[in-house]
């Protein structure tokens, strides 16, 4: 599947309005990219890489402070050899913390699972 058939697919699911579950669904891709998750209660935002994505949710390695069942806002940044165009994409996400990894402390940071309950792109003006 490319990521343009995956996006196409995952636009058509988000604009039926369906629910995520909290479940695994989905094929999980296993994607190493930058994200930034901001941070309303600490100055700045944190940075991590992403472990692996899917359409519902993302796991993330960081060193933030993430509870479970907290609201979570991140940006996920496509390059170019992921989307095979001329520059960075950038996913601009809202979503909530479902688990936490003790043992997924890496040098990235902890490990983070959230599910993804909306999303979108941001153009590049």
């Amino acid at each position: 599947m490319t990521l343009t058939s995956f996006a196409q697919s995952e636009r058509s699911n988000h604009e039926r309005g369906g629910t995520v579950s909290e479940a695994r669904t989905g094929k999980r891709f296993p994607l190493h990219l930058p994200i930034k998750i901001h941070n309303e209660t600490e100055s700045g935002d944190a940075k991590g890489t992403t472990g692996n994505l899917s359409a519902a949710g993302v796991y993330i390695r960081a060193d933030a402070s993430l509870e479970i069942g907290s609201p979570v806002e991140f940006e996920i940044t496509l390059p170019p050899d992921v989307t095979g165009g001329p520059e960075n994409v950038v996913i601009q996400c809202k979503g909530r913390v479902v688990r936490t990894d003790p043992s997924g402390n890496t040098p990235d940071g902890k490990g983070v699972a959230c599910v993804i309950d909306s999303y979108e792109f941001v153009r590049n003006t």
